[in-house]
């Protein structure tokens, strides 16, 4: 018979080998490396003193390469749950100092009943990934419970937030995982995702390549867009999960969580007057746009490395949270190009999943024309972006800063594709083509340059305006660019009832 005492010790004692993981040793490794452990991850991102660890003395069940004779409590996995910011989120942590974090059939069990719990719950799950792999001595087994995470993450996509922050290594079928996912983190120089390694690489295609050039952080947040946001370490990705959860619902069923807002929507800014130059050709910067309307000038943006003649990323407006899509006229003159009609169409189809609505702004010349764009496939992907617009069923408010040309116009959610609330400011120009083209296709050089010039601003002054499209009513209002901010918390206010469903179906076919 044991005492009360001895039974309690035991826990303790469990317990604490569960804490320990791959012991000291392995910990220090892990520091050294400029790395946190998966526990200390977890108490860093979540509220203090809110996390439940679940399935805490799990453990492997494999036989073979004498790996009975090798457990640990936990098994290179932790999973539960706590708050941020007082909201329920679900986590789990690979954790590098047990078998390397390989996903053994028990810790993938963990993750599912995490996953299956959240779903019931109707919570988000962040996965903290830190692993070798596949573990090799459980075979197919290991696979099967990647497979499992997977289907979860398919079914969950839509219905819960799902962010995946990538700590260190995450390597062959691992990827796939995060990929499914909403949102992708990534630490510099210590964190990296690929198919297939560089040693494979080197075997098959003979070509050299390190593991950072190949799928490191900046590779992914630059090259490749698989990756959204890029940090300096763990610390710094773990604070920016914090503040991209501030703007999410828990589910999408609900609203995005409110603040109060001690920013004056009355707020005009005289800047804005003056922020775009009069020469149609000269660039500025639309984020000064954005920062100027945004409640207390903040703009957290997503994917800031990739493909930058798009804006994407989030900001309140009069403390409620919006998804902000605009061209950036300082980068490639701000057209549209197959990687930046891929980045803003997954972005709105991430607001519309979780009733965000989404502000467009738009001056755009066109889209980017070349052999290379057409053999990649600039009109499938093109057709991307005006897909994700057009079954978007959340509140859509457009401002047209200065150029909507073309079937760029179409595209970047005007009255026609479901715009709720289409403004221009009053140097907008909306037409076909800019006035030099046109001339050129009206007049097929019949014109001697005197008169050309005189053609050229006649049509600037006559179509390449927003008056002609305000005398159709497919620009609902023409605004000075000073009034930007209060007129969007008014559009906004207008639509927070809006009630819109597409017809019924199992699911579009988006032309991916």
């Amino acid at each position: 018979m044991h005492t009360h005492e001895e039974t309690y010790r035991q826990l303790e004692e469990k317990n604490r080998l569960a804490e320990l993981g791959g012991g000291a040793d392995k910990i220090e490794k892990q520091h050294k490396a400029g790395r946190l452990t998966a526990r200390e991850r977890i108490l860093m991102l979540l509220d203090p003193n809110t996390f439940v660890e679940m399935d805490k003395l799990v453990t492997h069940r494999c036989k073979d390469f004498g790996m009975e004779k090798n457990k640990i409590y936990g098994d290179g996995m932790v999973t539960g749950y706590g708050k941020i910011d007082g909201r329920l989120v679900f986590v789990f942590a690979q954790d590098f100092t047990v078998f390397g974090g390989t996903m053994s059939r028990a810790n993938a069990e963990k993750v599912c009943k995490a996953m299956d719990m959240a779903m019931k719950v109707g919570a988000p799950v962040i996965g903290l990934n830190d692993s070798g792999g596949a573990r090799i001595q459980e075979g197919v087994e290991s696979l099967a419970g990647y497979a499992d995470i997977f289907y979860r993450n398919v079914m969950a996509s839509g219905v819960i937030p799902q962010i995946s922050a990538i700590l260190g290594p995450c390597a062959g079928g691992a990827v796939y995982s995060p990929a499914m996912t909403d949102f992708i983190l990534m630490v510099k120089e210590s964190s990296y995702m690929f198919v297939t390694g560089p040693e494979v690489i080197k075997t098959v295609t003979h070509e050299e390549v390190t593991m950072d050039e190949l799928g490191g952080a900046m590779t992914h947040n630059t090259k490749s867009g698989v990756a959204n946001f890029a940090a300096e370490n763990d610390e710094q990705l773990l604070m920016m999960v914090r503040e991209l959860m501030s703007f999410l619902p828990s589910n999408n069923m609900e609203d995005p969580p409110t603040q109060p807002c001690t920013d004056d929507i009355m707020r005009q800014d005289e800047s804005l007057q003056t922020v775009i130059p009069t020469d149609p050709n000269k660039p500025y910067d639309m984020k000064e746009i954005i920062t100027a309307v945004a409640d207390n000038r903040n703009f957290f943006e997503v994917m800031p490395h990739y493909a930058m003649n798009i804006i994407t990323g989030f900001a309140r407006l009069g403390g409620k949270p919006v998804g902000i899509v605009a061209n950036q006229p300082a980068y490639l003159a701000g057209v549209l190009d197959i990687n930046s009609a891929i980045k803003g169409a997954r972005f709105v189809r991430f607001c519309d999943c979780f009733n965000i609505p989404l502000i467009t702004f738009e001056d755009v010349p066109g889209f980017l024309p070349g052999t290379n764009q057409e053999y990649n496939g600039i009109i499938k992907h093109g057709a991307k972006l005006l897909y994700a617009f057009c079954e978007a069923t959340v509140p859509k408010i457009t401002v047209i800063t200065r150029k909507a040309y073309g079937g760029a116009y179409c595209v970047m959610s005007s009255k026609h594709i479901g715009g709720d609330v289409n403004y221009s400011y009053p140097m907008g120009e909306i037409a076909v083509m800019g006035p030099e083209g046109a001339v050129n296709i009206l007049h097929k050089g019949k014109l001697s340059e005197e008169k050309r010039a005189e053609a050229v601003e006649h049509y600037r002054d006559t179509f390449a305006s927003p008056y002609k499209a305000a005398e159709l009513g497919y620009i609902d209002e023409i605004i000075y660019p000073k009034e930007t901010r209060i007129k969007l918390i008014q559009a906004l206010e207008l639509m927070q009832n809006k009630s819109k469903t597409n017809p019924p179906k199992k699911h579009g076919n988006i032309p991916l």
